[in-house]
């Protein structure tokens, strides 16, 4: 089951407006897209104990085989893939670096957290069993899981879960893990320096989807899309297919299905006032592709979903 159905920059609050931290556990069984393609603005740490995947993070691969601790930075475009038919465990904490400031200007606010929080620091890629990093990072990060009430490393606990707390003893905890999980970072020189170069292909593939989460319910040409990156149509449909693995167009169906089916879960509109609202002008096309992503018409979704 995929743990982020959006496709792009998510706009929901990872954790809560005072204490924005959280934890995922997903589980999964076959091969297939675990997490789609998206980003956000806070740090990610994710954690494989093993399985096949794929992650790949600013349209680079990076295979998994093994045990792992992998980070996301603020902002990168990432997603998940598995390569096996087994049955895989993957868990995450999300967290706003804001959350490791200090009120006194120490020298650690000074130039550690206050450089990772405006992005000049980055997280390490990946830390892998053999760097002395690991253990360490690991055990924090099974503290963080365990702060929140879950436990990462029994397959027993609850799959499939997003966790959240208000208790001020677990916030203090969790965040008291994290400076943990930054200092050794620090103490390992696996904090490094922002690159200024900033890859172009990546921002002009973030630009293009958020223009059509914009933009979805109304008439959207490949040239829409390809203008508002200043690349020919030609040029940005290959990078585009080459950064989310569909076309512009089957991007633009799916996510428009996707907005369909939470409005069939949520409100009581027609199905000809749902295909409105996405972005479909003839009724015949909506059905044909709703069927294509579903298996099912738009009423037999509806009903299936009300019956759960």
């Amino acid at each position: 089951m995929e743990r982020q159905p959006s496709l792009l920059k998510e706009i929901r609050t990872h954790g809560t407006k005072s204490f924005p931290c959280a934890i995922y556990r997903t589980h999964f069984e076959g091969k297939g897209t675990l997490v789609k393609h998206h980003w956000h603005d806070e740090a990610e740490i994710l954690y494989f104990c093993g399985g096949e995947f794929r992650l790949e993070i600013n349209m680079e691969n990076f295979p998994i085989t093994s045990e792992c601790l992998y980070f996301i930075n603020p902002g990168e475009l990432h997603s998940i893939i598995s390569e096996s038919s087994d049955s895989h465990w993957e868990d995450a904490v999300v967290f706003s670096p804001g959350i490791l400031s200090f009120d006194s200007c120490d020298e650690a606010q000074i130039h550690l957290i206050q450089p990772v929080q405006k992005g000049q620091l980055l997280f390490p890629r990946c830390i892998k069993p053999e760097h002395p990093a690991f253990a360490p990072v690991r055990n924090a990060f099974f503290d963080i899981m365990r702060s929140f009430g879950q436990d990462s490393r029994e397959e027993n606990s609850s799959a499939d879960s997003s966790l959240v707390t208000d208790d001020l003893t677990s916030q203090l905890y969790i965040k008291s893990h994290l400076l943990f999980l930054l200092a050794t970072l620090s103490a390992n020189r696996l904090l490094t320096p922002t690159e200024r170069n900033m890859d172009k292909r990546v921002e002009s593939v973030k630009t293009a989807l958020t223009y059509i989460r914009e933009n979805y319910r109304e008439k959207i040409y490949v040239a829409d899309l390809a203008g508002q990156v200043n690349l020919n149509e030609q040029y940005f449909c290959r990078l585009f297919k080459k950064a989310i693995g569909s076309s512009p167009i089957e991007y633009i169906n799916e996510y428009r299905i996707k907005q369909a089916r939470s409005l069939l879960e949520e409100t009581e509109l027609s199905v000809t006032e749902i295909c409105m609202e996405c972005g479909y002008n003839n009724l015949g096309n909506f059905l044909r592709e709703f069927r294509k992503y579903t298996d099912m018409t738009p009423l037999q979704y509806r009903k299936q979903f009300r019956k759960a």
